[in-house]
């Protein structure tokens, strides 16, 4: 009797036991790569191309960190990073939340076909349109700007950012807004007080991977910027990456420093990406 009791019980605890196992096996797997590039970013050159070394630095070398702020504008390029991915994030969501809610609230000929092409727009990469792009941006004087990237990083997360908040907006019931214009608000009045304060967790969800897929966009911003102090940090730490020497210690220091705005955005608002993804993931 009583071992018929404990039997559930210990399978279950057994089933979380090895849940958790499997989840700390991914979470190295995951993060061993950074950890592997702030323990290099501690080392000395000679130490790097030593034949037996450990993961581990001998001697921290912190100022790797120092040096990479004085040979090279690291500073400049993550500012640029972070006026590119700012920009090109309320862009698109500025441009998106309208389109989004009309699709979402408005019925019309061809809105099957519109969303399809708008799933269909996702699959051309950047490296495709390259050309057409630096042709766009030079006749328009955009070439080596940081207005003329941002402009192209919102164009290309635009269509994502429809989709997404699209499918938070259906989620929403339409008699919230109908209550709203009972009270007398008009149609946009009753979108800003009422339907984006709900839709809060989509928009943030949208707004983290917007900014991320901008902040570690490459392939463009390498054509399009020439000049070193405009360039965005993807582009920058190349400057230690030589012909014939691979400065690693450097390119592994500036790499730590590229991925701390994406991990102190994601503490700071990730308590809204499990709601507002699974809210973005209405079918209708």
């Amino acid at each position: 009797m009583t071992a018929s009791l404990l039997n559930p019980r210990v399978k279950k605890l057994l089933l979380k036991f090895i849940l958790y196992i499997v989840v700390i096996d991914i979470c190295i797997l995951i993060l061993y790569p950074y950890f592997v590039m702030f323990c290099t970013a501690l080392k000395s050159r000679a130490e790097i191309f030593a034949k037996e070394g450990t993961v581990f630095p001998i001697k921290a070398l912190w100022q790797n960190f120092v040096d990479i702020w004085v040979k090279a504008p690291i500073g400049r390029n993550m500012i640029n990073s972070l006026i590119v991915a700012g920009g090109s994030t309320i862009i698109a969501v500025v441009c998106g939340i309208p389109a989004a809610y009309a699709l979402s609230r408005m019925k019309f000929k061809g809105q099957t076909a519109f969303l399809g092409f708008i799933i269909v727009s996702q699959m051309f990469a950047p490296v495709v349109l390259l050309i057409g792009i630096y042709k766009i941006l030079a006749a328009f004087g955009l070439t080596n700007s940081l207005f003329g990237l941002i402009c192209i990083n919102a164009a290309f997360n635009q269509a994502f950012t429809v989709w997404l908040l699209r499918g938070t907006f259906m989620t929403i019931s339409a008699e919230m807004e109908q209550a709203a214009t009972i009270d007398g608000c008009n149609r946009l009045q009753a979108m800003f007080r009422v339907l984006l304060p709900v839709a809060a967790p989509g928009i943030v969800t949208t707004l983290i991977f917007i900014f991320i897929n901008a902040w570690n966009e490459y392939t463009v911003a390498m054509c399009i910027i020439s000049t070193d102090v405009l360039k965005p940090i993807t582009v920058g730490i190349n400057i230690f990456n030589g012909y014939n020497m691979i400065q690693w210690q450097y390119l592994f220091a500036s790499s730590v420093f590229a991925t701390i705005p994406v991990i102190i955005m994601f503490m700071c608002i990730e308590k809204h990406l499990v709601s507002g993804l699974t809210s973005g993931g209405v079918k209708g």
